[in-house]
Formats: structure tokens, sequence, C-alpha cells
């Protein structure tokens, strides 16, 4: 008799594994900002309009306490409160030449294509690896725009197998792209035209106990790195008046996020304001880290260009006009 019931129990404890428990009513944009799902390591993508919010899916079973990632998901809003789901727009089947690990991403336009910058467990180079997928709209689907790695474990000196992760991307006024990349060391190389190519070599950035999550933007002028230091996580920021440096560094921009070891942000400006997007443990109940919820706040500056500490929230924030 008790045997009639191990399907029923097994079907339950899959449907577990797949979303987070269901929570009471909320104000929309207060965080975390989803609760369907799991998700992590955001991206954010400003087009007219409309924000496009790439993040990462954690699947681990409740209480296994490592990443099960298979593919990346990808939110839209008009006002940063309310958000569409579309359907997964890249999985990492998609590179054939990858094993696994959906890790962190990021997804940038250029001439009307969008490129998206994402890391993966190579399948025959032993490490992590960065590849490029691309498509004709935000939302994809997304394409291998090479057949292969744009950066492999192999093209970098580490005593660590995944200090290729966490690919950022930034476009200077003058054209030039850049990828930013790394874990206990910042890389960055130009990219060419084409954004699926370097263009001259792999340097290297030196900053205060840099951990994995740099994040590159501008403002007024100046250029701001942010980056994941220390574990569990805090993010720290450096300034700069160049993509190549000197980065000087300013100091802690977010501390620790509850219920999470890891730290992970991007960085927008969207119809006049300034945000901070991370993610937390927010919406996980079993105590374990590796579910984790994505959530913004507002991000201010001073007068003289650095940045104030930013406040974690649970009421989030107000629709945009």
């Amino acid at each position: 008799m008790k045997l009639a019931f191990l399907p029923l129990l097994l079907a339950a404890t899959s449907a577990l594994a797949q979303a987070p428990a269901t929570l009471p009513p909320r104000k929309p944009g207060s965080n975390p900002i989803i609760l369907e799902k799991y998700t992590a390591d955001p991206a954010a993508l400003v087009q007219g309009n409309t924000v496009y919010l790439y993040t990462g899916h954690d699947e681990a079973p409740p209480q296994q306490e490592r990443y099960v990632m298979h593919e990346w998901l990808c939110y839209s809003s008009q006002d940063m409160v309310n958000w569409k789901e579309h359907p997964s727009p890249l999985n990492v089947k998609e590179f054939t030449w990858a094993k696994d690990d959906a890790w962190a991403s990021q997804v940038i336009e250029r001439n009307g294509k969008y490129y998206w910058y994402a890391a993966v467990e190579h399948g025959t180079i032993p490490g992590k690896a960065i590849g490029v997928a691309v498509a004709d709209s935000p939302i994809g689907p997304f394409k291998d725009a090479r057949g292969s790695a744009l950066i492999t474990n192999n093209m970098t000196e580490s005593k660590i197998s995944w200090d290729d992760i966490d690919p950022t991307v930034f476009i200077d006024k003058k054209g030039q792209a850049y990828l930013f990349w790394g874990n206990t060391v910042c890389r960055y190389a130009k990219l060419k035209s084409n954004m699926t190519e370097l263009d001259g070599p792999i340097q290297t950035i030196e900053v205060p106990q840099f951990t994995e999550a740099p994040w590159v933007h501008e403002h007024n002028g100046w250029y701001y790195l942010s980056y994941a230091t220390g574990f569990p996580e805090k993010i720290a920021y450096a300034m700069s008046r160049s993509l190549t440096g000197p980065w000087e560094y300013k100091g802690i921009l977010n501390e620790i996020a509850g219920n999470s070891n890891t730290n992970h942000q991007a960085i927008i400006d969207f119809k006049g304001k300034s945000y901070f997007i991370y993610h937390n443990g927010g919406v996980n109940t079993g105590g374990s880290s590796y579910h984790r919820s994505v959530c913004i706040d507002y991000l201010y500056y001073n007068k003289d260009g650095t940045l104030k500490r930013v406040q974690m929230t649970s009421e989030g924030v107000q629709p945009a006009k």
C-alpha cells in the first residue's frame, strides 16, 4: 500500500525542485522581483523604453549544496516593477562544444544584432570557458556565433580552472568594444567590430581583493568597475577616466546579500534614475545559498562622482515614469 504513494511523492519532490515555495501576495516591485523561479547573476540591457533582464536559473533540488544551471532566462519591463517572462532564449546545449553550467552572462547590442556572452564548462578543454551567441532580437532565440569558445582556460594562467567566468562587455564612445571577465584575477581584452573575436592580447587589472563578477558602466565621464570581493561576497568598485586604467579603488558598494554567499550586480540608467540589480536568497526558505533571486534597488552618485553605498530593501523601487 505504501509503495502506491511512491510515484506521487517523487512527482511532488520534482515539482519542488523546479520552483520556489509559494509565498503570500506582495506589492509589485518589492524584492525579490521574481517569485516563480530562482534567478541569479543578473545582467540588464536598456533598449529604448524597455529593460531586458537576463539571469541564470538555479535548479538544484531542495537542500542540495551545489549549483545546477542549464539555461538562461529573460524578462522585460517598461517600468522596472512589472516584469514579463519570455521563453528561455538560450540553453547551454546551444554551445555544442560545452558540457554544462549556464553561469553568469551579459547581452549587448551592436548594429542591430544582440550578442550574448556566457560562462560555461568546456567539453574538451578542462575548465570554464566563455562563449558568444547572437540573435536579431533581445529576446532571441540566440545561436552560437562562433561554433567554438571565445575564451578557454588554456588561454590564461591560473591555479584554478574556473578563472575564466563572469563576462561583461562595454562599447566606448569611439566604438571600441571591451570584454572583461575573471575569478581571482580581473582580465580584459579588446573585441573586433564583429564582436566574436579578440582584437589584441589579454590584459589584467589590479584591484584590491578581486573575487569575480566584474561589471563596467560609465557616468558623467567616469568609468566604473564594480566586482565581487571576499567570501561571502560584497560588491566593491573602482573608478577611472579610461577603460584601460589606471583604476582607483573606492571601497564597498554593496554589503553581503542575505542568505547568499555570492553577490552579482548589474548597473543601468533608465528613465532618469540609476538602478543596482543583484541577487539574494530572499525567496529560498531552505537555508541554502544555491537558490538565489534577483532584486533591484536604487543607485546614487555623490557630487564628486563616487557612489553611495547601496541600501538593500524589501520594498524595492517605484514604477519608472
